[in-house]
């Protein structure tokens, strides 16, 4: 009798990319609203917020995104990604509550703090989920594919800064930023299901199987089972350093924390950066608007690429063709120019950091997905805690402009770690037992 499960393609398992889509649209709508209104919050007298206190308010919302991402995979690994995604829509949407009420600069900071835990929690979980139900061949355009929502909400927090804000004030931005929890929080808990390999790894062996026959996907096996995080023990981490992997992980961190600071840096203090270059407060944020959309597109073009040749190389070319438009940002160009290299510099920016996730996605077997993916964009958030600090520390001082170079740097770093991960997995696994080589290969091959 013929089977009538579905193909393993994307139309098959859409529903669970358009869950997460939607997911991560809102942290990008809602981590964004910082940077599209802080001109304005910077020209608020009453708020009292200054440069430097600016940019170190930007430095919590990413050390909660740190601890957060640090922590995650063990936690979903033991309660299931689903219920754990829903409770961290639920963080950030309180936490821009508080900051829509906050009328100094302590409270709004801590709101920051509390949506940060929500932010940090929920990138890595949409990342695992999306590239579990993904066609392994096509891993790297659905991590693409999955961020173009990040700047698409960035795209409309910014349009939200330039609409909504003038007529009634920054804190409508931050009350906007509570929709997410009426809107998305129903939709996860009813629609998304559960990963396979966490029902597996809890003994639900039917449930694993029957969501894995409804979308096309291989039934899981005990590697796909994430037997470390559902007992809670630190031996999820050093799973990251066994053989073929205890290289390459630092090298992952590093590439990620250039990554997240340019996207975080670059995310805060652009339109103040390019306002202190002598473009006007109008022209200064919709330059955060025009970078998003070079950043959808980007998204594509990285993950189409990054399929045929490899989500390294595309990475590394990426982190260079980063630093290169950051100088020329530095330079007060024509407007309209300036436009077109702040686009197709958000092409290479944001879509440079992403494909190091995917690239991480083949360095890590299955089992070690969530713990792996947590600790690269948790690590990686020290970068994005560097970043705005970074900016303020620079802003304050008048050195507005040297952001540019700091970026570029950081490209340039970027590019040099994330190249030598393949030497560095070569090198590791020159060390491995035979067995142990043979197990590296098998899962290499199946993350291929």
């Amino acid at each position: 009798m013929p089977s009538t499960a579905p193909r393993h393609t994307f139309r098959s398992v859409a529903p669970v990319l358009a869950l997460c889509w939607l997911a991560v649209f809102f942290e990008g709508m809602d981590v964004n609203v910082y940077g599209a209104v802080m001109p304005r919050m910077l020209d608020d007298p009453g708020l009292g917020l200054g440069p430097a206190t600016a940019g170190t308010i930007g430095s919590w919302t990413t050390l909660g995104m740190l601890v957060a991402a640090l922590a995650i995979g063990p936690v979903t690994d033991r309660l299931g990604r689903r219920p754990v995604l829903a409770a961290s829509v639920a963080l950030f949407s309180l936490g821009s509550a508080i900051c829509a009420l906050s009328g100094t600069p302590a409270p709004f900071g801590a709101g920051r703090f509390l949506a940060g835990l929500g932010f940090g929690s929920l990138l890595p979980i949409c990342l695992s989920m999306v590239l579990e139900f993904a066609p392994p061949r096509r891993a790297a355009l659905a991590t693409g594919l999955l961020m173009t929502s990040y700047h698409v909400g960035g795209m409309f927090a910014t349009g939200l800064g330039m609409t909504l804000a003038p007529a009634l004030g920054w804190r409508s931005i931050f009350w906007a930023g509570v929709l997410p929890a009426l809107i998305a929080i129903p939709l996860l808990l009813r629609l998304l299901p559960e990963s396979p390999g966490v029902l597996l790894a809890k003994g639900r062996t039917a449930e694993a199987h029957a969501i894995a026959d409804r979308y096309g996907m291989a039934r899981p096996g005990p590697t796909d089972a994430p037997a470390h995080g559902t007992g809670g023990r630190p031996s999820s981490v050093l799973a990251l350093f066994r053989p073929g992997a205890r290289w390459a992980t630092p090298l992952l961190w590093l590439a990620s924390f250039c990554g997240l600071l340019l996207v975080y840096g670059v995310g805060t203090w652009l339109p103040q950066m390019m306002r202190a270059s002598g473009y006007g407060l109008t022209s200064s944020v919709s330059f955060l608007l025009v970078i998003n959309v070079g950043a959808v597109v980007g998204m594509f073009i990285a993950g189409r690429t990054a399929d045929r040749y490899g989500p390294v190389r595309v990475s590394a070319l990426w982190f260079l063709l980063t630093a290169a438009g950051a100088l020329l940002l530095r330079a007060h160009l024509p407007l309209a120019l300036t436009y077109a290299v702040v686009a197709v510099t958000g092409i290479w920016l944001f879509s440079a950091q992403v494909m190091v996730y995917a690239a991480a996605d083949r360095v890590y077997p299955a089992a070690d997905r969530a713990t792996g993916m947590g600790w690269v964009t948790g690590i990686g958030r020290t970068g994005a805690v560097v970043g705005p600090w970074l900016g303020g520390i620079l802003a304050a001082d008048g050195n507005t402009q040297l952001g540019f170079v700091a970026f570029a740097l950081a490209g340039l770093l970027g590019a040099a770690a994330i190249a030598l991960v393949p030497v560095a997995r070569r090198f590791g696994n020159g060390a491995a037992s035979p067995a142990a080589l043979g197990a590296q290969a098998e899962a290499q091959a199946g993350a291929e």
